[in-house]
């Protein structure tokens, strides 16, 4: 056989070397021939590059539909490479950019994988699961093991995998950069993970439906990572944590499909209740206290994608349950491995990230500290990383900015300092903020000309939306400032401009920036152009913008503006903050 050695694999490479180079000779003889006949010569002779690859597939020519001179226009012309994409964000690799290989079929690989899975009691065989999953991939595949690796033979995948800049230098990702407390999951399906018969439609629900509203950054990021290094593994081996994403999935089919009755409502508050008494009973032996973690996490932070503004049914606060997972992050203390990764630049806790994630935007709905406002502090002056920017999208350093703001809100309701230390905090916090600035022209569309998301454009995107939410956050410390001040609405100005850089509507990101829009949203007057802008971006969710963090601060800000606009009326010169109507209305939300 040709790869049976080193020597028949060179020549076996010679010969489809020149196998490409006759056809191509050949081709280009038959395209000569048929364009001095039918076009006129082109303008351009040079071969594509990998800077004009972006533009080049839009320019592709065929005949016109609609021109009188083709007649025998193909309407079903052959699929191209893009159909076997899995993703609209990922892009196949650019057979058609590379003269190369235009002779060869663009058909991709298809691969099957088999997933065999045995349940044994009391070491007797019981039930047997096998799954076959099928993909497609245009990456070769590998020899047998016990061949010698040949990396001269590499020439193809070069060629082939490295024409053109489909993400740009800068796009770059690392793909294993947290330290997720689960390994991989195998080809998880549901029929892997073990429930009674009358919960497996919520199991079901879980996974087709709210799975993919959880992380939308990490997903876009790290592609899959959230499924399969993070939900699927502790849904298959935490029992506390599958009861609170069943409780989540009967939440969020209550709140989309409009299910009423006391089915469904037995269905939420029996396994939020079967939660608490896992988490309860695993405290009590103080064992297991990752999974402890992982599970009160996804009580508190799964709730920001379902449910709406109004749900009556009892449930702990989140901040209650926070204070249970500061507990455990201590006692595994997480925060000196963020501090000690400093140095050892080693993956960041993802339960950490997710934690200090809660923590920092968490403490502004209180007005209290963050719980580990020193660890965020260390880790600023350092400049290191905490995996911020890779999980919630916006820069580790901004989100530790906005820890020291809150610090600083919290001593001012607190009364422990006074106006004029309060104003030079604000000056010295403001200068910090302007460290961060970037030039305008790198704020750029996040989407490249082939449609993909460009996950570093995005996240300096978002970045400078929560950098000017938190300059208005900061401005709003200031004594006696009020929101017609020409200061806060041209920053309130700016801040609309900037969500023009973020894509909106279902498969937008507007989720991902509940903070901002609450903070720059709280600081507008009637005539503000943010509302009209925001209630744009409110109507292209659909009923997206009714459920989850997001519909909880529009019905928020909905009652913010209603009586900032009576008090402005009548000229009573109050300043309704946010937090005071949350009092008011008995609302405990967790607005991230």
């Amino acid at each position: 056989m040709w790869w049976s050695n080193n020597e028949q694999r060179k020549q076996q490479k010679e010969t489809i070397k020149n196998i490409i180079k006759r056809t191509k000779l050949s081709e280009k003889s038959t395209q000569i021939g048929s364009t001095n006949a039918e076009t006129p010569p082109g303008l351009s002779h040079s071969l594509p590059t990998s800077a004009t690859y972006s533009e080049a597939t839009a320019r592709t020519r065929a005949p016109s539909i609609e021109s009188q001179h083709s007649p025998d226009y193909d309407f079903n012309p052959p699929l191209s490479h893009d159909y076997y994409d899995f993703h609209p964000h990922v892009v196949s690799p650019p057979f058609d950019a590379n003269p190369h290989y235009q002779p060869f079929p663009q058909t991709p690989y298809e691969v099957d994988i088999k997933t065999e899975r045995q349940m044994y009691v009391n070491d007797v065989p019981t039930r047997r699961d096998s799954m076959i999953s099928t993909f497609s991939t245009y990456q070769p595949p590998s020899s047998h093991p016990s061949l010698p690796s040949f990396p001269e033979d590499e020439w193809i995948n070069e060629d082939i995998y490295n024409t053109g800049d489909m993400f740009s230098a800068e796009e770059g990702l690392n793909f294993d950069f947290f330290d997720f407390s689960h390994g991989a999951s195998q080809a998880s399906q549901q029929n892997l993970i073990q429930v009674e018969d009358c919960d497996r439609p919520l199991l079901d629900h879980f996974i087709e439906n709210v799975l993919r509203l959880i992380f939308p950054i990490l997903e876009v990021n790290q592609h899959g990572s959230a499924r399969t290094e993070v939900i699927l593994p502790a849904l298959e081996s935490n029992r506390c944590y599958l009861h609170c994403c069943l409780s989540i999935s009967a939440i969020h089919l209550k709140s989309t499909r409009g299910l009423q009755g006391e089915q469904i409502d037995s269905d939420i508050v029996r396994h939020r209740y079967a939660t608490i008494a896992e988490l309860c009973e695993a405290l009590k032996l103080d064992t297991n206290h990752l999974q402890i973690l992982e599970a009160t996490l996804g009580m508190i932070f799964f709730q920001c994608s379902v449910g709406r503004p109004d749900d009556a049914l009892p449930d702990i606060s989140w901040h209650q349950h926070f204070q249970a997972a500061i507990s455990l992050v201590r006692k595994l203390e997480l925060p000196h491995a963020m501090v000690h990764d400093n140095n050892a630049r080693t993956h960041p806790p993802f339960n950490m990230t997710l934690a200090s994630w809660i923590d920092i935007l968490g403490a502004t709905m209180l007005g209290r500290s963050p719980e580990f406002a020193d660890t965020y502090r260390e880790k600023n002056q350092s400049g290191s990383t905490s995996g911020l920017c890779e999980l919630m999208g916006c820069e580790d350093s901004m989100m530790y900015l906005i820890s020291e703001i809150a610090c600083l809100d919290a001593l001012k309701s607190a009364n422990g300092i006074n106006d004029m230390q309060l104003c030079q905090l604000i000056g010295s916090l403001g200068q910090s903020l302007d460290t961060t600035e970037v030039p305008p022209e790198s704020l750029t569309w996040p989407y490249s000309s082939s449609g993909a998301i460009r996950p570093r454009q995005l996240s300096r995107n978002m970045t400078s939306v929560f950098r000017l939410a938190a300059r208005i956050y900061l401005c709003s410390l200031v004594p006696h400032n009020t929101k017609d001040d020409p200061t806060m609405q041209a920053l309130v100005d700016r801040f609309t401009e900037s969500l023009l850089l973020i894509p909106h509507g279902p498969d937008g990101f507007d989720r991902s920036i509940v903070w901002p829009l609450l903070i720059a949203g709280s600081q507008t007057t009637a005539d503000s152009i943010l509302r009209p802008a925001l209630g744009g971006r409110i109507a292209s969710l659909g009923e997206h913008a009714e459920f989850g963090s997001f519909g909880r601060m529009v019905r928020l800000l909905q009652e913010v503006w209603r009586q900032s606009d009576e008090a402005e009326r009548a000229r009573s010169g109050q300043n309704v903050h946010w937090r005071d109507v949350m009092q008011q209305k008995g609302w405990d939300f967790l607005l991230i």
